[in-house]
């Protein structure tokens, strides 16, 4: 059985009357990419800090490595690293002497800093950047260095919050590939995002929060078998009259139908055969259809049914 690298218990932190963390409880075993999601003010950056002791809560223990966490825990931080959504690098240094600076700042021995240094460097793939100053970098490279900046010292946990906001499509794929790199060669990983394509990419369990609690938590195909939806049929046919949408509004496991834009649509809840049933109603009515499709459930859509709220693009 895999070690627990991260056990938050009843985790309480108020601003005033406000509260932002409600006995908040999380679990995180070894070798983990762990997602936590969350629509704004949901307290995932709250709960990142309270982890990190940047930030005093009112009740409740966090462990990290099974020893408490506290803001003069030193030999846990070690172990850790932060990639934050804001870029933290000095405009300053080079790329080549950003990573060096915050290597050093756990490293100190000088070969074995150079030798993570160069690694970090060939892991982000800024080889031809190195002597770059950070305001000389695209968005996605700058994205890349802060990583590097951020696992150079090769920590057992890797937390990242947000890394590939406003970063062009090559450069995201590079982050994620060495993500789930980072993570096969030991790293424990929580990933925070408001992409939903990425977090099925790489996270192996996802807890969602929202006003400070839990809602839910499970691998992406657990967390799909809690809501409703099942299958969406989609079809493209001409106006189907309210006849015929309500005949295919009472066939079996199908709770919500709607007709937009030219396309019937048809939300379904268990059984099998669904889309057969859908046509052979349509076939009784002669209804000349086009295109003919269904989509299985997302983790967008467990996310708006289970919290009610879309995603946005910033933290809170």
């Amino acid at each position: 059985m895999a070690n627990t690298i991260v056990k938050i218990d009843g985790l309480v932190k108020r601003y005033k009357n406000l509260i932002a963390l409600d006995h908040l409880s999380l679990e995180i075993k070894e070798g983990e990419v762990f997602g936590l999601l969350g629509p704004n003010g949901s307290g995932k950056t709250t709960t990142i800090n309270c982890l990190l002791s940047l930030l005093a809560f009112d009740k409740g223990t966090i462990e990290i490595f099974g020893k408490p966490m506290t803001p003069t825990s030193y030999d846990i931080k070690r172990e850790i690293g932060i990639i934050m959504q804001n870029v933290a690098v000095f405009n300053e240094l080079t790329v080549y002497d950003n990573i060096d600076y915050f290597c050093g700042l756990y490293i100190t021995d000088k070969d074995k800093r150079k030798q993570c240094v160069e690694e970090a460097i060939k892991f982000v793939g800024l080889e031809d950047f190195t002597k770059f100053y950070p305001q000389k970098l695209s968005g996605g490279l700058l994205r890349r260095l802060n990583i590097a900046c951020g696992i150079a010292h090769k920590p057992k946990l890797i937390i990242l919050d947000e890394p590939t906001v406003a970063v062009d499509p090559q450069s995201r794929n590079k982050i994620l590939e060495g993500i789930e790199q980072l993570n096969r060669e030991g790293a424990t990983v929580i990933y925070t995002s408001h992409y939903m394509e990425e977090v099925e990419q790489i996270c192996t369990r996802i807890a969602i929060m929202d006003k400070g609690h839990k809602v839910a938590e499970g691998t992406k195909e657990e967390l799909k078998k809690m809501i409703k939806n099942t299958e969406t049929i989609w079809i493209e046919i001409p106006e189907p009259g309210e006849q015929l949408k309500a005949e295919i509004a009472a066939l079996p496991h199908i709770y919500s139908t709607d007709y937009k834009d030219g396309r019937l649509q048809a939300c379904c809840s268990g059984g099998k055969h669904n889309l057969i049933r859908v046509l052979e109603v349509l076939q009784k009515h002669d209804m000349h259809i086009g295109r003919v499709y269904t989509e299985l459930p997302t983790l967008n859509d467990v996310f708006l049914e289970i919290t009610g709220k879309a995603l946005r693009d910033k933290e809170e």
